[in-house]
């Protein structure tokens, strides 16, 4: 199977390094298109892959092809490459916020279509990636985007319609966490634990918080019980929480989220 990129940027990237690390696809069967000369160069030193500057050179030679762009450049990348792009090509689309009625109408002819919604923590295996196929996606197609996607960490086919809210729950949230990690750290620090460590006790927590909630069948209400002892430490803080208002502060800012990728949409 040759697999094609649109894209060489850090998302590119991090699928380039999934699909390699875990077999799926060869670096020879690999090819990159950029306008960046100096991520072509990067990418071709560490994982070998064929790189170019032409799009459509790497339509023509691919089975699957990775839309790994802006999606303010997207609609402009398929004018280029539509006419070289013909049934059997399986796309998988990465662009937040663009339809895959919006897509099939910008090729303007049958296409076999994967929206997908990736997010960082890909880049170092713990991604996780939304998968919506068009009508015109086979069993085997699916398989193929979601053995691709599941190689950076975990993949589930989704409904289209929830896209926005994958956008704010998985595709953004990292960002949340990354705040919450610091605001932690900066606790941390004012109690007088050096910066470095202060990092490196609040990451491995959230690290560890979210890998019992993945792997324990308790319900992650039940997982904070564990922690909230009766006149302890542990619901004092949570109290505090409360007061400041901390899971409205989350739900509000998803919402905000998806409302952006909806109006994304809608341009």
């Amino acid at each position: 199977m040759k697999i094609g990129f649109i894209g060489g940027g850090n998302m590119g990237g991090a699928i380039i390094k999934g699909i390699i690390a875990s077999g799926t696809a060869n670096a020879a069967d690999i090819s990159v298109s950029d306008k960046n000369a100096d991520a072509l160069r990067a990418l071709n030193a560490e994982y070998g892959v064929h790189t170019t500057g032409d799009n459509r050179e790497v339509v023509r030679i691919s089975d699957v092809v990775f839309l790994c762009v802006k999606p303010q450049i997207l609609y402009g990348v398929i004018d280029e490459i539509k006419e070289v792009t013909d049934e059997d090509t399986l796309i998988i689309s990465i662009a937040a916020g663009q339809a895959i009625a919006d897509i099939e109408n910008a090729f303007g002819k049958k296409i076999k279509l994967v929206r997908v919604m990736p997010n960082t923590p890909a880049l170092v295996g713990a991604g996780m990636a939304a998968l919506s196929p068009n009508s015109n996606v086979t069993d085997s197609d699916v398989e193929t985007s979601a053995s691709i996607m599941g190689s950076l960490g975990k993949a589930e086919i989704v409904p289209e319609h929830l896209m926005d809210a994958v956008t704010a729950v998985s595709g953004s949230s990292p960002a949340y966490v990354f705040m919450m990690i610091e605001a932690m750290a900066d606790a941390a620090v004012r109690e007088g634990m050096p910066r470095r460590q202060a990092y490196t006790f609040a990451a491995q927590a959230v690290m560890g918080s979210a890998k019992m909630a993945l792997e324990m069948e308790s319900h992650v209400a039940e997982l904070k019980d564990m922690v909230c002892s009766p006149a302890g430490t542990t619901i004092e803080a949570v109290a505090a929480l409360e007061k400041n208002g901390f899971r409205n502060a989350i739900m509000e800012a998803m919402h905000e989220c998806a409302e952006m990728s909806r109006r994304m949409g809608r341009k």
